[in-house]
């Protein structure tokens, strides 16, 4: 059961790691197209600002997710390696319970969000719904508690996880 678990969240760690590179992909194609096309072209765009918001939230939140699976956040170890082994665990416990009320939070009010927002429409987008654009805000913070889940039920992922695959090469 728990291979077949962290076999999951192998693949959902691929979905939110391809999602956010394609999010940034296609937001610097468009920027400069637009920049382009309004000073060069003398012919503005309404889009490519909208497009690369609603990009950015996609990104910024799934790729968070992406990122406390990877444990490659910011942290500060000064004080985790000041302190005795047993204070380590309890600190280190509260950061989860922290990660996870965040995450409850986002799942929570960000579902909200959409729900509310489900009939609001942006005027460069008239068919795409703003509670579609947030989306990614409850999303991500699922995702975030499966892999906290994860972390806690099954451990670290392991060193033939897919997100170890681009550590640097060693130099001769």
């Amino acid at each position: 059961m728990k291979a077949r678990y962290a076999q999951a969240m192998e693949w959902l760690y691929i979905a939110c790691i391809a999602v956010s590179g394609v999010a940034i992909v296609v937001i610097t194609l468009i920027i400069p197209a637009g920049v382009f096309m309004r000073y060069v072209m003398n012919s503005p765009l309404p889009w490519p600002e909208p497009a690369a918001v609603i990009l950015m939230v996609a990104f910024s939140f799934l790729g968070g997710a992406a990122v406390y699976r990877a444990n490659g956040h910011i942290a500060v170890e000064a004080l985790l390696n000041a302190v005795p082994p047993a204070v380590r665990r309890v600190m280190l416990w509260g950061v989860q319970a922290c990660v996870a009320a965040t995450a409850a939070f986002m799942l929570g009010y960000g579902a909200q969000l959409c729900l509310v927002m489900r009939f609001q429409t942006m005027a460069e987008f008239p068919s795409v719904p703003v509670g579609l654009v947030y989306l990614p805000i409850p999303l991500a913070g699922l995702i975030t508690l499966l892999f906290l889940i994860e972390r806690l039920w099954v451990g670290a992922p392991p060193p033939t996880s897919w997100m170890y695959s681009d550590q640097a090469a060693e130099l001769e």
